[in-house]
This record gives C-alpha cells, structure tokens and sequence, in this order.
C-alpha cells in the first residue's frame, strides 16, 4: 500500500462511550436492558427433534439444566438466526436477538410437518431480558436470590419464575436473565442498588467489538456462515442431518472458509460498510465498528478473505491505514 494517510482530520460520527457504563461493563456489574429481546417457548413431545433438524447444534443431548447456542442456517449453510436454548422438563425456552422473536416463530412454525406434536408460542407477555455483566455480575445477582458462581458454563437455574442463563461465549460474557413482567421494576432497582450501573447499547456493542464477538444484523446476518463469523463451536460434528449441513461440513473438512471474522485498530474511524483494501484491492468490509475506550483508537470488526485475515496484516479502510489484530482486540 502506499499514500495512507496515517491522522484523521474528520469530525467524529461515533456516539462517545459514557466512561462510567464502560468501567461498569469491565471492571463493575452493568445492566442491559433488552425490551425488543423475544421469548419463545417450544412444547410438546417433538420439541427438540424440530431444532435437531432445522440447526446446527446438538439439542436432542440438552437436558433440564443446560442451555445451548444454536444457528438455524439456509440450505446454503447462511445464518438466518441465532439463538439460546434453555431445557426445561416440560419445555424449551428459544431467546431469540432483539426484534428476530416473531420472524423466528414464524419461521418454526412454517417448518412443523402435520405429524410433529410441538407447538410454538410466544412468552414475550410473560417475560422480559435482562443481561448481566461485568466483573462483579455474580455478587449482584445473589441479591436476587440467585447463585450464579455455581452455574457451569451454559447452565441455568431459577428462582421461581426468575430464571438465569450464564452464557461466557456469546455476545458480551454474562448472564441473561428472563424476568417475570410484573416484576421488571422492581428487579431492575434491587440490581442497581446492589451496585449494578444500567447501560445503554452502544456501550455494549463497543466492549463486544472489544471481544470480537458477532451480533445480529451486522456480522450474523445471511451473508455468511456460521463458520465464517466465529461460531463454529455451536455446529456439532456428530448429530447427523440439518438445513445445510452438507456444505458447513465441506468447510471443516476440505478448508473451504475462505473469509472470516476480525479485528481491525485503525488511525481513523472505519464506518461499517467500509471496503478492507490491500494495495488497493477490496479484500473485506467494515461490519462494526466504535471507538475504543481502552484503546483511545477506533477498533471495528470486519470480514475478510484470506490470507489477509492473518493477524499484522496492514490494511486501509477510507484512505487509512488500519491493522489485522487477533481476538480479542481488548482483553477482559
């Protein structure tokens, strides 16, 4: 590459992080609120054989206890959703990315054959998210009753109808936690009394870029698989047949990820929809991006085609040079 410029004199577009919900997220407890979040529950004795055949995880193995992410993906082996299964005994609790609930439902219900006995219904009226995290997440929820130290990864438990997840590998590491709605008030001011500081969702998504994990409507989206974006820890090598299941085994088997999730730390801000160039050639594209924090300097995510996804890969985003960067770009 040559002729980068190498200082920004743009104005910055990039809403500022609020320093305290930033030290919350990282150092603290911080508290999201998640009204478009989607609760979905699946009865009925065919309930897990329905998610067995349409996604990539293996849920024919999840027992009362246990929760799992899971990607539903097109015959081509796209994301088309991502979401958590929670086992109960007698159900199973789907939650869904903020504002996917009622798609995702259509969409399961579209796949029931006139044979399966399960039924799709929508606990968005009985139930509202919250999320959970940061450093001090777990001394906060035990004012709640709940004991979240004692969760493994991916476990659930619940006080009456207030049920925690622990989920430390997806979106930003913590707990979601479904909330009965007559309540919602009353447990948002036990956690903030307890030290818990509420954020808004740009602080969220800046610690999430931090930690190169993938969101809906930006990096998990239908344009690549699950492979591709860092998730090939839900797709289970050994449960049989689901919705493209053929072509996300040909990419672990013969190597064909051709692009993948990165970090990028650059000397200007890197717009999502940004072209990646190297000497000039479009190798990728910005999907998120902030400023941040820790770093002082704008960090984004971007897709990439190898080899130009190696770490220390010098790129330019918008006449500027930028930086491959391995996960995560900030630690915890």
């Amino acid at each position: 590459m040559s002729d980068i410029t190498t200082e920004s004199t743009t104005v910055s577009t990039v809403e500022p992080i609020n320093q305290a919900e930033y030290t919350a997220i990282t150092q603290g407890a911080a508290l999201l609120a998640r009204p478009d979040a989607g609760i979905l529950r699946l009865t009925d004795a065919d309930r897990h054989d329905l998610l067995q055949r349409m996604t990539t995880n293996n849920i024919n193995v999840l027992r009362p206890g246990q929760s799992a992410v899971t990607v539903l993906t097109s015959p081509t082996a796209r994301i088309l959703y991502v979401f958590t299964v929670v086992a109960r005994a007698d159900d199973l609790i789907l939650l869904p990315a903020p504002n996917q609930g009622a798609t995702l439902a259509r969409h399961l219900r579209s796949q029931i054959f006139f044979m399966d006995k399960v039924k799709v219904h929508d606990a968005g009226e009985q139930w509202a998210r919250l999320r959970v995290m940061g450093a001090q997440a777990v001394e906060v929820l035990a004012t709640l009753g709940l004991d979240a130290a004692a969760l493994p990864q991916d476990g659930w438990t619940a006080k009456g109808e207030l049920l925690v997840v622990a989920q430390p590998h997806y979106e930003v590491p913590g707990f979601e936690l479904l909330v009965p709605r007559e309540t919602i008030d009353a447990v948002t001011s036990t956690l903030t009394a307890a030290g818990a500081t509420l954020i808004h969702d740009n602080t969220y998504h800046a610690r999430r870029i931090e930690l190169g994990r993938p969101a809906a409507s930006t990096e998990l989206v239908e344009a690549y698989t699950p492979l591709e974006v860092g998730l090939g820890w839900t797709c289970s090598e050994n449960k049989g047949c689901y919705t493209g299941q053929e072509i996300i085994a040909r990419q672990i088997t013969y190597d064909k990820v051709t692009k993948s999730m990165v970090g990028l730390t650059g000397t200007a801000e890197m717009p999502p929809g940004s072209e990646v160039l190297v000497d000039g050639r479009a190798v990728g594209t910005v999907t998120s991006s902030t400023n941040s924090p820790a770093l002082g300097t704008p960090v984004a995510l971007a897709m990439v085609k190898r080899p130009h996804s190696t770490p220390a890969t010098m790129v330019e985003v918008n006449g500027h040079a930028a930086t491959v960067v391995a996960f995560p770009i900030v630690a915890l």
